[in-house]
């Protein structure tokens, strides 16, 4: 993609996304109806379906030639990545939107070809827009982030994972993440995939470590992550499928051999 249509794109997206937050806003206090998905902790309001159909209806006005993944039902079955592809979270860490009016997200991300080019996460309730082009660094509303410190230890990092880790699973032995908790500095958990992601770009975190995520979770905060030095894989270390569902690790290479080879590897289970 050359520069000039990334940059009419990154252009476009941005306006959507910062009037999808403003739509999200305006509905902040009107009485949410709810359904439950897969389980009772897997949400959706009418909100997320709302916000996610206002963006495939500019998108296929617009670019009708482009493709669409998205959670809420209104996006394309795809087998590959050739061509234009936006994946889209319309509310990422619903859970928290719905109990706690916070600690979510608009997550957007623009791949051609299978490779990130655009990517905007929009912590709406906080007005910070994370964002990212290929090549040109990200972003944190308009300062620029840092590239990622280098040469420390997994026990001076801080990782952000959930108490999933700790329950008897077919992953990783949960005693060896057990380990691995009382090995870092801390750890944290913010509810929803798409803020953590950010985070390990801003550096507030140094890594990222979760179960089964979907391309919408992860599509966006990957290409910001790559851009301040990161890296994200799978679990096991090796390149995301961003077609499927992915174990995640996303975090500071100083720190990612040691995480997968001293308690993943050391834990994971056949």
């Amino acid at each position: 993609m050359n520069k000039e249509v990334r940059d009419t794109l990154y252009t476009q997206a941005k306006e959507w996304v910062l009037e999808a937050g403003v739509r999200v806003r305006k509905q902040m206090l009107d009485p949410l109806v709810i359904h439950t998905k897969s389980s009772p902790r897997d949400l959706v309001t009418t909100v997320d379906q709302e916000t996610e159909r206002f963006f495939a209806m500019r998108i296929r006005e617009q670019y009708p030639d482009h493709h669409l993944i998205s959670e809420e039902g209104y996006g394309d079955r795809l087998h590959t990545t050739e061509g234009v592809v936006w994946i889209i979270d319309p509310i990422d860490g619903t859970t928290n939107f719905i109990h706690q009016r916070r600690n979510f997200a608009i997550s957007l991300a623009i791949y051609v070809d299978g490779i990130g080019e655009i990517a905007f996460v929009y912590d709406i309730m906080q007005d910070y827009l994370y964002h990212a082009k290929r090549n040109e660094g990200a972003y944190k509303n308009h300062i620029r982030l840092k590239p990622l410190r280098r040469n420390f230890t997994v026990s001076e990092s801080v990782l952000a994972m959930n108490n999933r880790w700790l329950i008897p699973n077919t992953l990783v032995d949960e005693s060896v993440m057990e380990q691995l908790i009382q090995e870092v500095r801390g750890t944290r958990t913010y509810g929803s995939a798409a803020l953590e992601f950010c985070y390990v770009a801003e550096g507030i975190v140094d890594g990222y470590l979760s179960h089964s995520l979907c391309p919408w979770d992860i599509a966006a905060g990957m290409i910001l992550v790559r851009e301040v030095g990161g890296i994200t894989t799978n679990i096991d270390g090796d390149p995301v499928d961003i077609l499927k569902k992915n174990s995640i690790l996303t975090c500071n290479p100083s720190i990612q051999e040691s995480i997968i080879k001293d308690y993943i590897e050391k834990g994971r289970k056949a």
